[in-house]
């Protein structure tokens, strides 16, 4: 039976953290190697989002977090300790940390990323308003920008369309400007329609 098949059985076909019904993936809890019954789990779409920072923190959706705390599976127990650290600004999340067991060996394991030490802030390409922009979006320029190393000037107001947003600086997006590809600061665009 493949890994997979054997986590959708264990999970009853429910996210293993919040025992939502959608549509779930196997998540490799890091940074153990070699995919297994113990290192692997099942979550949802909203859970993978939040624990990957892709949107922001929800505490009223990781309240499942008190019921998958006791979960004898041990990636489920990981995940759920980085969690509850990254809401310890909740009472009922330092209540539940203060509630929950694990061994030394298992809670090196989860320390091992250091996720636990980030706070629940998440930190999301931004336009000059505060709009969140994901891939694929139009912005407009909100400023006349030089393109280093061209003659190209970006004038305010130029539209962009379908932007990439650059994977470790939340301060960057790239775009297409009269053919050639340039890096935009997003303190300088707004996302069309806001």
């Amino acid at each position: 039976m493949k890994l997979e098949e054997v986590l959708i059985k264990r999970s009853e076909n429910k996210c293993e953290l919040c025992q939502s019904e959608g549509t779930l993936k196997l998540y490799e809890v890091a940074p153990l190697s070699g995919s297994n019954e113990d290192n692997c789990i099942m979550i949802c779409d909203k859970c993978e989002a939040q624990i990957q920072k892709k949107e922001e923190l929800d505490s009223s959706h990781w309240s499942c977090l008190t019921t998958s705390m006791w979960s004898e599976v041990p990636g489920v127990q990981v995940v759920t300790w980085r969690m509850l650290n990254r809401l310890r600004n909740e009472s009922w999340a330092m209540d539940s940390l203060d509630m929950m067991y694990m061994d030394d060996e298992r809670l090196a394991w989860a320390k091992a990323t250091g996720d636990h030490e980030n706070d629940s802030a998440v930190d999301l390409h931004k336009d000059c308003n505060g709009n969140v922009l994901q891939s694929g979006d139009t912005i407009i320029l909100t400023k006349s920008l030089d393109v280093k190393g061209t003659t190209l000037n970006a004038r305010m107001g130029t539209v962009v369309k379908n932007i990439r947003l650059v994977e470790d600086n939340t301060e960057q997006i790239e775009g297409k400007i009269e053919g050639q590809v340039i890096v935009i600061l997003t303190k300088y665009v707004r996302k069309q329609g806001s």
